[in-house]
């Protein structure tokens, strides 16, 4: 698939922006701070309902707008017969954001994921390898919606059940508390089980998936670890590893088995109830655990070098790639600002294994940090204004 057009209204910097757009390589080259970003920004937003920069969306709508409309046309190379789809989503922060089809409204935003499918690599991806538990949670959740939007329900499901529960185990402490002090009773539990097992449930279906996605994704890590690191195959380490750590502890087998997991859920969250409701959050569940990345023998976070670890993020990324290749049609592939933070040979690697993919969007600061093996359009970003090249 690739982005035929792409129509903006108030995003960003934008005040409005017609580009049309052709499968291959399209570069937008222009100095920091001019907007070329923003343009891939909006595509990548399209295709997950969500900024790579921003967790809000109130940093979308440009400065005394009221919304924000981002539009393409998503079209198939290799079946130019086809119609296009037009998607389209109207982001308006403080109220639900609504989207279109076809120019027809469907009842949910997340109902057009799907149409397009983007895998972005930009600078703030090395947090995948040197930053908290919650960005490789996001980025394996991502790439689960990405490869089956049904996910995105699921992970809706599970947040409303763990916000609810949390409320509960809240109060449940706050009366815990009082009654030991004698000014109250000891709080009733029991809507506090039923919320168990829809954290269970939900739970469950969230963690197999989660499992499946990584057993899927090591062979394909390792292979574009190899490629991006060839150089260093003899001053360093190209044995990576990737382990998922659950909050149910050690002994409990974590096989994809959602009947398995959901009791497993269900055990640890009785075992740790007292804990649970002391603090007042919910410990056991999807939303505790971590995605371990190994290099060698030793954990990536701590232990890679800063071109190692853009090496490991690289595979990541690309290894999503030819996951969601596997559905069927290339996604379309965006390389945000990324060349200028590789060294020569990284560089030069990287543009080789994207170089086939239905449409690679990029963004430079000059033309020179664009390897030339990725030769297509060019639009040179200036002062709020995109121009084709000569």
């Amino acid at each position: 698939m690739y982005v035929s057009h792409l129509s903006l209204v108030d995003f960003r910097s934008y005040g409005e922006v017609e580009l049309p757009l052709d499968s291959g390589v399209t570069a937008f080259i222009g100095p920091n701070g001019q907007g070329k970003t923003n343009l891939v920004e909006a595509v990548g937003y399209l295709a997950s309902l969500g900024s790579h920069r921003v967790a809000q969306d109130a940093p979308l709508v440009r400065l005394g707008a009221e919304r924000a409309i981002v539009r393409a046309n998503v079209a198939s190379a290799a079946d130019p017969d086809s119609r296009p789809s037009l998607v389209e989503i109207e982001i308006t922060p403080g109220k639900a954001n609504r989207a279109r089809l076809n120019r027809s409204p469907v009842s949910r935003p997340r109902d057009v994921l799907g149409i397009l499918r983007t895998v972005l690599f930009a600078p703030e991806d090395l947090a995948l390898v040197k930053g908290d538990p919650g960005d490789r949670r996001r980025y394996l959740d991502e790439l689960l919606v990405a490869r089956a939007p049904r996910y995105a329900g699921v992970r809706s499901d599970y947040e409303r059940v763990l916000k609810q529960r949390n409320a509960l185990l809240k109060s449940a402490g706050a009366a815990m508390r009082a009654s030991r002090g004698g000014s109250g009773r000891a709080p009733d539990l029991s809507t506090l089980d039923v919320w168990d097992t829809h954290l269970a449930q939900a739970g469950a279906e969230l963690l197999a998936a989660r499992l499946e996605l990584v057993e899927a994704l090591r062979p394909l890590a390792a292979k574009a670890y190899e490629s991006v690191a060839a150089a260093e195959a003899g001053t360093g380490n190209t044995d990576i590893r990737l382990d998922y750590r659950s909050s149910l502890g050690a002994g409990v087998e974590l096989v994809p088995d959602r009947t398995h997991l959901a009791a497993a859920i269900t055990e640890a969250a009785g075992q740790r109830r007292k804990d649970e409701i002391e603090r007042g959050v919910s410990l056991i569940g999807p939303h505790r655990d971590d995605l371990v990345l190994g290099l060698g023998p030793m954990p990536a976070k701590g232990y890679a070098s800063h071109g190692e670890s853009w090496s490991f993020a690289l595979a990541l990324r690309l290894a999503s790639f030819e996951l969601l290749r596997t559905i069927g049609t290339d996604p379309v592939l965006i390389l945000d600002d990324v060349f200028a933070e590789l060294d020569t040979g990284r560089r030069q690697r990287l543009a080789e294994l994207v170089s086939s993919a239905e449409q690679v969007l990029v963004t430079a600061a000059v033309p020179a940090d664009v390897p030339e093996s990725l030769s297509g359009a060019r639009y040179n970003v200036l002062d709020g204004a995109v121009r084709k090249a000569a």
